[in-house]
């Protein structure tokens, strides 16, 4: 058996992105100690962004509007209008984001693709992830770069066969196991979750920890050793 396809996230996989989300969210927090402690704040964050997920899909732009929205149901006829002014001005700097690789991402991803064809699979706001991939000098390692709307089984079925291999010869990593680890399981390839600090919650679910097609690896060096164990 050879793997003939590595399919590799892009967020917290290959760059830093949930620090800044982070960052952001406490400062939307900040802004809203009037009408709501820190805690509450996130929640209400938390649970607008999944409800808008259908309407405005993953990235910085929906993620400023649920933003928005939990601050007029927080504060309501109270809000200021500079707090939504304050609000758009953090989601620019959310978008404007520097790209900061983590630790040995060159060389792994050089290791990796003497081994087989890269493509990226990431999903978020189009805009916002060709920018990031751009900033971070890694897209000529890439045969093909996949942006999509949310990772499915179906996603990863019709990717595989785009690029002409079959499941069993694919393997995808990345840091969420809902959208890069059980979703790939489902759909035949192997998956290797690597898991990040700042993870969000609607991000994380049960590990498939006696699939064997699945490994957890602690950083994405460990996947090359990895993927000769499966050749």
């Amino acid at each position: 058996m050879t793997i003939r396809l590595i399919c590799l996230d892009a967020d917290d996989t290959l760059w830093h992105n949930m620090r800044f989300f982070d960052e952001t969210q406490a400062a939307l927090a900040a802004m809203l100690v009037p009408f709501a402690d820190a805690p509450a704040a996130r929640a209400a964050l938390t649970a607008c962004e999944i409800r808008n997920l259908p309407h405005y899909g993953y990235g910085a732009k929906g993620f400023t509007l649920s933003m928005i929205e939990t601050a007029i149901e927080l504060g309501g006829d109270r809000l200021p209008v500079a707090v939504i002014a304050d609000i758009l001005a953090a989601g620019r700097r959310l978008m404007a984001h520097p790209v900061k690789l983590l630790e040995g991402i060159a060389d792994t991803l050089d290791a990796l693709g003497r081994r087989a064809a890269l493509v990226l699979v990431t999903k978020g706001d189009l805009f916002h992830q060709e920018a990031k991939l751009a900033a971070s000098g890694l897209g000529d390692r890439f045969a093909g770069v996949e942006i999509v709307s949310d990772k499915t089984p179906d996603v990863f079925r019709r990717l595989f066969a785009r690029h002409g291999v079959a499941p069993h010869e694919a393997v995808m990593a990345g840091d969420s196991m809902r959208s890069d680890v059980l979703p790939t399981l489902a759909a035949g390839g192997w998956a290797a979750h690597i898991p990040q600090p700042l993870a969000w919650s609607h991000e994380q679910a049960d590990t498939p920890a006696d699939h064997p097609r699945f490994r957890r690896l602690a950083r994405l060096a460990d996947l090359p050793d990895w993927i000769d164990t499966i050749a």
